[in-house]
């Protein structure tokens, strides 16, 4: 049986963002990494508890999972699993999610 997810506003608009910046640098990539994107997000659904805890990133038990140079940052104990946010790993996260509340 296969478990859901769920995207965040934040988290959708997250997404869009490294489309759009990849399409304009190659089509090609876009593609690669939104299809890595989305079967992380699956693989996550079906195995929540593969992520890891960053306490140091996030103020509440947030996991997290690298695709790419990106994380995919999820809440294990939402129903659907929650993705939060999707951010590149040389962003500021700890700022980007205390602002995600």
């Amino acid at each position: 049986m296969s478990r859901q997810y769920s995207l965040t506003p934040a988290a959708r608009a997250d997404l869009v963002e490294i489309d759009s910046y990849l399409r304009r640098e190659s089509p090609q990539a876009a593609t690669q990494v939104r299809t890595k994107l989305r079967d992380a997000m699956r693989g996550l659904a079906e195995r929540p508890g593969m992520g890891h805890l960053r306490e140091d990133l996030a103020d509440e038990p947030l996991r997290f999972w690298p695709v790419y140079s990106y994380l995919i940052i999820y809440r294990i104990e939402a129903r659907p699993l929650q993705i939060v946010r999707v951010l590149h790993a040389s962003r500021d996260v700890h700022k980007l999610l205390s602002c995600t509340g």
